[in-house]
């Protein structure tokens, strides 16, 4: 199988961990699978397709231009993404837990978790200041 299957298997199987950050996100499983099993799929696979071709790959990280030499070779550029959907999987799980230990209303934390899905860092940064303004309306309560 080729990187851009892969890719593209990476992609849709995300989605049913998604689906329950944010259409069950009080299943006693939804954070086992959205936060740890899915992630940790998807690290494995990111080992994997690194170690497999490292040595094929040029470049490096100490430069912009190292980095962008490295992800020319797509079984790197493909680690690369699967990197990016576990640790953006993982933060939504999170803001999931942390909402509920909040206890703020889960459709609330929805646009976050929409974000965090699409745009990552974004989402996160959204959820963090979502959160400090929820926290400042309830201390001046």
């Amino acid at each position: 199988m080729d990187p851009g299957d892969l890719f593209g298997i990476a992609n849709l199987s995300v989605l049913p961990a998604w689906l329950l950050l944010l259409a069950a996100p009080r299943w006693k499983h939804t954070s086992f699978v959205a936060g740890i099993l899915f992630p940790v799929i998807l690290s494995i696979a990111y080992v994997v397709a690194l170690a497999s071709h490292w040595n094929e790959a040029k470049g490096g990280f100490g430069s912009l231009y190292s980095v962008k030499a490295l992800f020319a070779n797509d079984w790197v550029l493909l680690a690369g993404w699967l990197h990016y959907l576990a640790f953006d999987l993982f933060v939504g799980s999170w803001e999931v837990r942390d909402a509920r230990r909040r206890q703020v209303t889960h459709w609330a934390v929805a646009p976050c978790l929409c974000l965090t899905f699409f745009f990552g860092p974004g989402g996160f940064v959204c959820y963090l200041l979502f959160r400090y303004m929820l926290g400042s309306r309830l201390s001046n309560a």
